[in-house]
């Protein structure tokens, strides 16, 4: 790809970019959120149309107009949201949009499957055939993504922040898929910002910033700190200690939690803990394991089936969403674009979502325009939310902006208790960063923490206290100086139950 450029509007996401791969290598292309790698892979795959440059292919010059156009010369992407429809089966979603044979019945639909069995296996890529996409975890659901990707004819196959939904194992299991595409001489490109998976997997890394391309090294010629310089420009921290304070009243208590999940299983089995002011309790577990149903019932969008809630001394009993928010509960969702921000709304709106009827926004029943504004500024000011003007559609800022409009919103409120659900998920280094430094300073401030996450290395650096999950119960309960990554990893997967007091007893009865 050479001399690339696409904007949008007045922004300029590629400016005149190089960038070139090269046969069965497995390339990585970096960047922070907004830096314009995913807008390069859109345009390779045909989902963008450049405003100029030139795109070559096994070195011939050619026009990608379309999705179909780029399939027709090997390109396949497999995309960080999958395009899978939830209702159909793998086999059904792989030869979806297939026209010969397509009438023949059973037994051309067995061949189909047996076929693709074989495939998948080559690649060791497993998964249940005629199970709907919708029950499957989320590392199958990738699987069938790929396999669907390989066998419409990809021989250049982009991953779209490939790890950014899976957990430590699924994307262990990813990696070893990748190398044996690698064997069979296909040839991949990654756009991320994780570096340890950069380290582990690349053979050569491309970083853009700011829209630009700003170099190309060997993975043997770096380093993750001098990776993580060229992405943000400029120095980032190499962690930190969590400062040592000492725990306030509790805020939080949580006695024998029995929630039902989807179609009526226990999700949360008579689970207990409990959470102070100055505190971080962080949750590990692997995802489908009651984590999600956890901060749904904390946050008052799914209702518990018995145990108790106390929230500042207060028991709770089927309270409302907005109650909770009323009482000082705020909640980072897992996704922030499905169930924290609207996309089309611009900044200001999405600000007021919690606030619009407080009389320091409402007046005579009428949003205070002016001074929501002057107060949205602020707010974007103070938490560094970049974006071109306060009335942008926020589905046009960079994940990282998101979360921090998505965090600016919440912490003004002066939360008792923050839910955080997968926070720095999709985010780059340095947005990460930020969100991090953001929850220790509500640690600071006396704000009780609830950190669900699947990064383990982000459970570890910040919880004083960390719950392990597994099945819906929890499985132990780790000081932060006790926690080891070995023991956790087996708490994690059930081989093990650690048995000590989860929780502080209520006194109720």
């Amino acid at each position: 790809m050479q001399g690339i450029v696409k904007t949008f509007g007045e922004v300029v996401a590629c400016n005149h970019v190089n960038f070139s791969v090269k046969k069965g290598e497995i390339h990585a292309l970096l960047g922070e959120n907004g830096a314009g790698k995913s807008t390069i892979m859109s345009m390779l795959s045909g989902i963008y149309k450049a405003d100029s440059g030139s795109i070559s292919i096994h070195g011939h010059t050619s026009r990608i107009r379309s999705p179909k156009e780029s399939m027709e010369l090997g390109i396949g992407m497999v995309h960080q949201n999958f395009r899978l429809v939830p209702t159909l089966t793998a086999i059904e979603n792989i030869i979806l949009g297939e026209k010969k044979d397509v009438w023949r019945g059973a037994s051309w639909r067995a061949r189909k499957e047996e076929e693709i069995a074989i495939f998948a296996n080559n690649y060791g890529l497993i998964f249940p055939m005629n199970v709907p996409i919708w029950h499957l975890s989320v590392g199958e659901q990738q699987r069938v993504e790929i396999v669907k990707t390989l066998y419409r004819g990809a021989d250049i196959i982009i991953f779209d922040e490939p790890t950014s939904v899976l957990t430590p194992g699924e994307a262990d299991q990813l990696f070893e898929t990748m190398k044996e595409l690698k064997r069979n001489g296909k040839t991949m490109i990654i756009t991320t910002h994780k570096l340890k998976e950069v380290m582990t997997v690349a053979d050569e890394i491309s970083v853009m910033r700011k829209g630009e391309m700003i170099a190309h090294i060997k993975r043997e010629d770096t380093t993750m700190q001098e990776l993580a310089q060229l992405m943000v420009g400029r120095d980032l921290s190499q962690g930190f200690e969590l400062p040592s304070i000492e725990n306030g009243k509790r805020i939080l208590i949580v006695e024998d939690l029995l929630v039902k999940g989807e179609q009526g299983m226990t999700a949360l089995n008579k689970i207990g803990f409990t959470i102070h002011e100055h505190e971080i309790v962080g949750v590990a577990g692997v995802a489908g394991n009651g984590q999600k149903e956890l901060a749904e019932a904390l946050t008052g969008l799914i209702h518990w089936q018995d145990g108790t809630v106390i929230l500042n001394k207060e028991l709770l009993s089927k309270p409302s969403v907005q109650s909770l928010i009323d009482k000082g509960i705020a909640h980072i969702p897992e996704n922030r674009m499905k169930s924290g921000l609207a996309g089309d709304l611009g900044i200001v709106d999405n600000l007021l979502f919690k606030t619009y009827r407080n009389k320091e926004r409402t007046k005579f029943s009428l949003l205070q325009k002016k001074k929501n504004q002057k107060w949205a500024k602020e707010l974007i000011e103070k938490f560094d939310v970049r974006t071109p003007d306060l009335h942008s559609p926020v589905k046009q800022l960079s994940g990282g902006n998101q979360q921090k409009l998505l965090f600016a919103r919440e912490i003004d409120q002066e939360p008792k208790l923050i839910i955080a659900l997968h926070p720095t998920q999709g985010l780059d280094v340095g947005a990460t960063e930020a969100v991090h430094n953001m929850l220790i300073k509500l640690r600071a401030t006396g704000s009780g923490v609830l950190l669900i996450s699947e990064d383990l290395d982000e459970v570890m650096q910040l919880s004083d206290k960390i719950l392990v999950i597994y099945n819906g119960q929890i499985q132990g309960v780790l000081s932060r100086d006790a926690a080891d990554k070995d023991e956790i990893g087996q708490l994690m997967a059930g081989l093990e139950v650690r048995k000590e007091p989860i929780y502080e007893s209520a006194n109720l009865h």
